[in-house]
């Protein structure tokens, strides 16, 4: 039997560099490494270009992994049945996180200024953190709207 849904968010990371703006970035960077590297081999140092261009490929490196990563998408789902988290990346999916909707409790971590420094769920003992994308205003909200998903479900409306 398939248990309607009290919650069914997905949390997408947010990069605020497009395809097109690391492109124009990158380029910026290779061509102030290659200027640079043209002033060191007029001078004869012949290692110091080397190391521009392994800096190149560190920078490019580092994006193309921040991509992949900012692809990957956060679900929290919460029927009368179960409260599970899964992530999810193209056709892959991952289970991270199933209990019962019973037993299950939203813990919220806030620093002085009362925003919500670390989300988590928690059921016996164990635990996982959640909407870790999110900023903290964002993640105060989220937990408000999960722990009101929660109760609705417990009660079954």
């Amino acid at each position: 039997m398939a248990w309607p849904l009290y919650m069914d968010a997905e949390i997408k990371p947010h990069r605020s560099l497009s395809q097109r703006g690391f492109i124009i970035l990158i380029s910026a960077i290779t061509t102030a490494n290659v200027g640079a590297a043209v002033v060191f081999l007029s001078m004869k140092a012949h290692l110091v270009p080397i190391f521009l261009g392994l800096d190149v490929a560190a920078v490019a490196v580092a994006f193309l992994a921040s991509f992949k990563a900012g692809r990957i998408v956060e679900r929290v789902q919460v029927s009368a049945a179960e409260v599970k988290v899964t992530y999810e990346a193209g056709d892959k999916v991952k289970v991270v996180w199933e209990s019962p909707t019973a037993f299950t409790r939203v813990t919220a971590e806030h620093d002085e200024e009362n925003r919500c420094m670390a989300l988590r769920l928690a059921l016996s003992g164990r635990q996982t953190a959640v909407a870790a994308a999110l900023s903290p205003r964002e993640r105060g909200e989220f937990a408000k709207a999960l722990e009101t998903a929660i109760w609705r479900a417990r009660r079954g409306g």
